[in-house]
């Protein structure tokens, strides 16, 4: 990356980080300033971004930016509020994010007939993890029930981890595809499942190790504290690949590890990990709309419109609807919940690190319908996100018991 690029991500960070404040209630979010900055600046506008930005670069900043999600989601996990809310999110996790899964397939293989059977279920995966940031105001008004703001936020910093042994196995079967022996390929699947979390743990571990017994006994300078938990995340990461495993499972891993081994002040402990993905997700989104969507945008086919739209509506929203059977939510709740399934950053690392896994023949192809889908994502969710809280707000009103919990 050039002066010139890095000068303009950094004005577009400060920029919006002025302008945060007055639209925090307004129908735009990061994402959608993010990738428009970079749709106006990148290789398919002004060229001030592209051919400047490495392919090399742009796989480092995003997978950095995954695997710094991937630990803090894993890390902030509210294991008591789950307990007492545990419904929702399990049902979307157990239930639906399989049947999304299936969903995802069963229509790419009717609209998308070119794609093989492998390459179907790979492109089913990339698209099913969702990214609650891109619809903000759902997981933080408090006007909506609290089962319906956490079971969003839990399904969605959960659901990117359960994925990515998913997505090894489907990139497992496109090599099969691919003329790939299974004796090669199979035992290569459980060697990454197997050292990912074996090297999560261990990045775990070290983490709870430094900051429960090394800080007891010989203390721990305030300024190195915080950085802690941003260093075992790169441990876990690292090590893993050292050892042929998957480091964003050991990224995952290494959260949840810590998460269970140091105790329910995790969450304050990986605060500057979540601040640092944050400014990692706004320059991959910039990235995103300056570098991978201008070159993609061409010549698309209507069957890949089409799958876009199904991929953001019936294959996100029946699935869930069946998963929420039973449930007692109100059919406006369900159909937000079911609505509110934005595709983002899992979607783009996992898109971008299955065309440099494997070979593909239709790679840019299904690049196509995952850039048309996260960015068709981004916008409907991120200015419907605001008005569709503020009407289900009017139509359920919290009842006057103090807790500010609307009916569900």
């Amino acid at each position: 990356m050039n002066d010139t690029a890095l000068f303009t991500v950094a004005l577009a960070v400060l920029g919006y980080a002025a302008v945060s404040g007055l639209l925090a209630r307004a129908p735009v979010s990061s994402a959608m300033v993010f990738v428009a900055i970079g749709m106006v600046i990148g290789s398919s506008g002004l060229g001030w971004i592209g051919s400047s930005v490495s392919a090399e670069g742009l796989e480092f900043v995003t997978t950095a930016t995954l695997v710094l999600v991937l630990f803090s989601d894993a890390a902030a996990l509210k294991v008591r509020l789950l307990e007492r809310e545990a419904a929702v999110p399990l049902r979307l996790l157990s239930i639906g994010l399989p049947l999304t899964i299936v969903a995802g397939f069963l229509v790419a293989r009717a609209l998308l007939p070119q794609l093989a059977a492998a390459e179907a279920l790979l492109l089913a995966v990339i698209l099913a993890p969702t990214d609650a940031a891109l619809g903000q105001a759902v997981v933080t008004d408090e006007r909506l029930p609290s089962r319906i703001r956490q079971g969003l936020n839990t399904e969605s910093g959960l659901n990117d981890g359960i994925c990515v042994p998913l997505l090894a196995v489907a990139l497992a079967l496109v090599g099969l595809e691919d003329g790939e022996s299974s004796s090669s390929v199979l035992p290569a699947l459980v060697q990454q499942i197997g050292w990912g979390t074996v090297a999560g743990v261990a990045g775990g571990l070290a983490a709870t190790l430094l900051l429960r017994v090394i800080a007891k006994r010989f203390g721990i300078n305030r300024v190195w504290r915080p950085l802690v938990a941003i260093a075992s995340a790169g441990l876990a990461y690292s090590l893993a690949l050292e050892l042929n495993g998957s480091g964003f499972i050991a990224a995952f891993v290494a959260g949840l590890t810590f998460r269970l081994t140091f105790g329910n002040t995790a969450h304050q402990e990986v605060e500057l990990v979540e601040e640092s993905g944050s400014l990692l997700a706004a320059v991959t989104f910039l990235l995103f709309g300056g570098v991978v969507l201008g070159p993609l945008l061409h010549d698309l086919q209507w069957t890949q419109v089409a799958y876009a739209a199904a991929s953001l509506t019936v294959v996100r929203m029946l699935p869930v609807a069946l998963s929420l059977i039973g449930s007692r939510l109100r059919t406006d709740a369900v159909l937000l919940i079911g609505w509110f399934g934005p595709r983002g950053l899992a979607s783009i690392v996992f898109a971008l690190v299955a065309v440099e896994s494997v070979a593909m023949p239709h790679a840019e192809f299904l690049l196509q319908v995952v850039a048309l889908t996260i960015l068709g994502s981004v916008v409907l969710h991120g200015i419907s996100a605001v008005p569709l809280v503020d009407r289900f707000a009017a139509r359920n009103p919290a009842p006057d018991t103090g807790t500010g919990e609307a009916a569900a």
